[in-house]
């Protein structure tokens, strides 16, 4: 619950203290660390190393039960989910232009991660930041080559729908006409059968047959047509899981996709099905937690990079980290939670670490992917579907959404750049090696600005076709690409933010957060939750899990956290557990037609 506030304190003065009590260490510039201390007797130091979502998770729930926790991040607090100023764009007194790595996504099949912000207090809000959340209205799936756009209405929102002009019902008729007609009925029919076969699977079924099974060989997406194939096996991927149908399992994509169905029904669910927050996602959300665990104690070291997670005598004997001057120390602590991601925390486990818990030399076989976000910056707000946007045909998979409308506590002439933007546009690339409209390279091939460039003739395509000019180059003010990714056009590109994926068999070599080291604990999107994707609510609940864990083997009393599962309708039980029955005798799901 958020704490009363002074009477004189309002939202910019709040984000305006949180920023001058982190930034200094955000940037590695404040007072000096501390040398690397020795853990004393108590047991109850804590060394988390990663300060992103799981990191800072760690943190509040090990602060809250009375540990002295510190942090230590490489970079700056918030991870993947953090906001950042765009460098050289601030004018006068205005902040700099908000970047991201991505658009933020806080859907209602959300529950750990909720439950958190609620936790977090914040200036004027009884529910902590968790009162930041708004639901957009829609959401849309753009097409190409002169195809109406499919504009749909999300349910489980509170509050009026989106304003409908005449043109855009005609508009949205049209467009649900088309594709109903392009997808033969038989096929809409097959697709039907396919979401009953993994509803009606037994969790044995599920972890066995579907684990094994692509999505895409699943639904049968090669033998369909071209709308079945962009619209209900490749679309629902990207907008729902986020992920490539042609290799994802289809026990990740079948989990998640029935959770949003029953959300969108108002099952089970912590709120509508798509949520974002009302603001950049550090004012919002990431500047008030970090200013909340300082109170509570918690400690941080911003520009501390992990080398190597040390083992000897059969515990995590040390951490090795390089200081922001790049000098290396030994930190310990008397128990290690590791919350950074995968491609990272593999790289600091040696021989006899690995050895000593065979889950950790698995993650090897863990596979993450180049899923980046740009932004751009317009003059003027685009007449566009008051919600996420998925451009359904173009080539780098792009799904966007305008931020301002939703915004509604910031203005961006007076608050953001130099005056003039009214908007951001952002927008996630998710294929990096096809190649695009405009230049006939991938992404990886293309320098920044053909990235940009690229993308921005990719979004005119599927916007700007019927008609209706929604972008034009004159209301491009400016772009900003993800720092994270690096080298491209060259020889050797890289991206230091990549997201997991979960191609077939990913389920079984994906680690507990309890190891078999007794004082080291996982926390991260590639642990082992219920939720089975990499999220933010992974990555909460998968933090929620290990310190649990490190309770348990403590002996603590302190009451464990709450992990919330996702929702299970009770009327799908009977026919999952004469499903489990035929699974075992080594017979199809009742319904499966093949």
């Amino acid at each position: 619950m958020g704490q009363p506030q002074p009477s004189g304190s309002t939202r910019r003065t709040f984000v305006t203290r949180a920023a001058t009590v982190g930034g200094a260490a955000a940037l590695g510039l404040g007072a000096l660390p501390r040398a690397a201390h020795a853990a004393p007797s108590s047991g109850r130091t804590v060394a988390v190393l990663g300060g992103g979502v799981a990191g800072l998770t760690a943190a509040h729930e090990l602060a809250e039960r009375g540990f002295a926790v510190t942090v230590y991040e490489r970079r700056a607090l918030g991870g993947k989910a953090r906001s950042f100023g765009v460098p050289d764009s601030a004018k006068g007194s205005r902040a700099p232009l908000p970047g991201e790595h991505g658009f933020r996504f806080i859907p209602g099949i959300y529950h750990n991660l909720p439950d958190t912000m609620r936790r977090i207090p914040f200036p004027g809000n009884r529910n902590g930041v968790w009162d930041n959340l708004v639901a957009p209205p829609e959401m849309s799936f753009a097409r190409s080559g002169g195809r109406e756009d499919i504009r749909m209405p999300i349910p489980g929102r509170d509050g009026d729908p989106a304003d409908l002009t005449l043109d855009d019902i005609a508009r949205a008729l049209t467009a649900f006409l088309d594709t109903a007609f392009s997808i033969p009925a038989h096929e809409v029919a097959y697709f039907v059968n396919r979401a009953l076969v993994f509803l009606t699977s037994c969790d044995e079924r599920r972890d066995g047959q579907w684990e094994a099974e692509p999505w895409w060989d699943f639904v049968r997406a090669e033998r369909m047509s071209y709308d079945y194939r962009r619209i209900l096996a490749i679309g629902v991927t990207r907008n729902i899981v986020a992920t490539k149908a042609e290799v994802a399992s289809t026990r990740t994509v079948g989990t998640l996709g029935e959770a949003f169905v029953f959300n969108a029904l108002g099952r089970g669910a912590d709120g509508p099905p798509d949520r974002i927050l009302n603001a950049p996602t550090n004012e919002a959300w990431i500047d008030p937690w970090v200013e909340h665990l300082r109170s509570l104690g918690v400690d941080f070291r911003v520009g501390w990079t992990v080398r190597e997670v040390a083992y000897g005598g059969g515990r995590v004997t040390k951490a090795v980290i390089e200081d922001p001057r790049g000098a290396r120390q030994d930190v310990t602590a008397d128990h290690y939670v590791q919350a950074m991601p995968v491609e990272h925390a593999r790289r600091t486990w040696g021989a006899a670490l690995r050895a000593a818990d065979p889950q950790l030399a698995r993650c090897d076989k863990l596979r993450t992917d180049w899923m980046t976000g740009i932004q751009f910056y317009l003059t003027e707000r685009p007449d566009i579907v008051e919600g996420h946007f998925n451009c359904v045909d173009s080539a780098w998979s792009l799904t966007g959404i305008a931020q301002a409308a939703h915004w509604k506590g910031r203005d961006f002439p007076a608050d953001y750049g130099d005056g003039t933007v009214l908007d951001c546009l952002s927008v996630d690339i998710s294929e990096w090696d096809q190649p695009g409209i405009l230049y006939g390279k991938t992404a990886k091939k293309c320098t920044r600005e053909e990235v940009a460039r690229e993308v921005w003739a990719q979004l005119k395509a599927h916007l700007n076709d019927t008609g209706k000019q929604v972008l034009s180059d004159r209301k491009l003010h400016s772009w900003h690409l993800d720092p994270g990714v690096d080298g491209i056009g060259g020889p050797n590109p890289t991206n230091d933010d990549e997201l997991l994926i979960h191609p077939v068999g990913t389920l079984h070599n994906r680690p507990s957060a309890a190891t078999k080291v007794p004082n080291l604990f996982l926390a991260g999107d590639y642990v082992a939750v219920d939720i089975d994707l990499a999220t933010m609510e992974g990555a909460n609940a998968a933090a929620r899990q290990a310190v649990n864990a490190l309770l348990d083997r403590v002996g603590s009393d302190a009451k464990r956290c709450t992990v919330k599962p996702l929702y299970r309708a009770p009327e799908l039980e009977g026919l999952k557990r004469a499903d489990r029955a035929r699974y075992r005798l080594g017979l199809p799901n009742a319904f499966d037609l093949g």
